[in-house]
């Protein structure tokens, strides 16, 4: 496997990401779109979830395909997200046809990020606006680490942030991640510098550390409360998959979520992946294909969450210092 030439989910043809954030409020939203309708499931790990339209994902459904997915801050004010992407598909004419009207439908999910130092004073959801500026700068390029909903993201001891990767299959299949990393968990591991996801990274797309020369076996606190620590995540694909597929595609992505946080999947963190699939490729073999496809999609997941912490950017107000800011070691790409 090899990175795609962006080296993120937008690797994957028609599929398009847009970031909005507010710096006040250190929070923002991050909306991925494409050209037509796409299959989409979800999988959640995580003990507490916010999310918004994920019933419908189940695979006996009655709607097949979604119009869009957005991930944002907020608690639960942020699930007030989809509303501005919603209009923003009306005005598209884009939605599920019922009669003369079209329905656009945009699961998505949150993160808790009301405690990290922003301005949070609001009288009124600064959440819809923020969702339509997403979708409207939707694009095949955008920005990672301090970045639309991953703007005011923290984990353990690091800033935490928006991270993306992707990689092509011999087969010559896509599969892309995108990531808000707002964990309870640590990215590094224990005092060092080194990721947990290096055995996984291409390149130096997050240092080129490489592992780290001591694994800690002390069983780690939590610096969170309930409900303010969650890792969500879009995986993707440009084979064509059923929404039963697709589901167990962002079942075996998880396994990338554990090899990049360490603890993963606590009563404390809300984590969950939503899975995509544009189909635009056929599968070749119903066995070897998707069961890469699920494998592709960990390890993506695993080296974007590393990108988007050894990317963020230090910040006036910060409570937590950058990757950068503390170990100052490589370029900020």
């Amino acid at each position: 496997m090899r990175p795609g030439p962006l080296n993120l989910i937008t690797d994957i043809p028609g599929l398009r990401v847009g970031n909005a954030e507010d710096a006040a409020l250190r929070s923002g939203v991050t909306v991925l779109t494409a050209d037509r309708p796409f299959v989409a499931a979800v999988h959640v790990m995580g003990g507490s979830p916010g999310t918004r339209e994920t019933d419908l994902l189940a695979p006996d459904r009655m709607v097949q395909e979604v119009d869009a997915i957005f991930l944002a801050g907020g608690s639960a004010f942020g699930l007030d997200a989809g509303q501005g992407v919603m209009q923003g598909l009306r005005e598209a004419g884009r939605g599920f046809a019922v009669g003369p009207v079209s329905v656009p439908i945009v699961p998505g999910a949150i993160v808790f990020d009301l405690l990290n130092g922003g301005d949070k004073g609001w009288t009124e959801s600064p959440y819809p606006a923020l969702g339509r500026q997403a979708f409207d700068v939707a694009a095949r390029d955008f920005t990672l680490g301090t970045a639309g909903a991953g703007f005011g993201a923290m984990t353990s001891t690091l800033k935490g942030g928006l991270g993306s990767a992707s990689c092509v299959l011999p087969s010559g299949l896509t599969v892309g991640a995108l990531v808000v990393v707002n964990a309870l968990g640590q990215a590094t591991v224990g005092e060092t510098p080194h990721f947990w996801a290096a055995p996984w990274e291409e390149g130096t797309e997050f240092g080129g550390l490489g592992p780290a020369p001591m694994t800690p076996q002390d069983a780690p606190l939590p610096r969170k409360r309930l409900g303010e620590a969650t890792t969500i995540a879009i995986v993707a694909t440009d084979a064509t998959l059923t929404k039963a597929q697709a589901h167990r595609m962002a079942v075996a992505a998880h396994d990338g979520m554990a090899r990049a946080l360490v603890p993963s999947h606590t009563p404390l963190d809300g984590d969950l992946v939503f899975s995509v699939a544009t189909g635009g490729k056929p599968v070749a073999d119903p066995l070897t294909d998707p069961f890469q496809l699920g494998h592709a999609a960990a390890i993506c997941l695993a080296r974007a969450i590393a990108r988007a912490v050894w990317l963020a950017r230090s910040q006036p107000g910060d409570l937590q210092p950058s990757w950068q800011s503390r170990f100052g070691i490589g370029p900020i790409a």
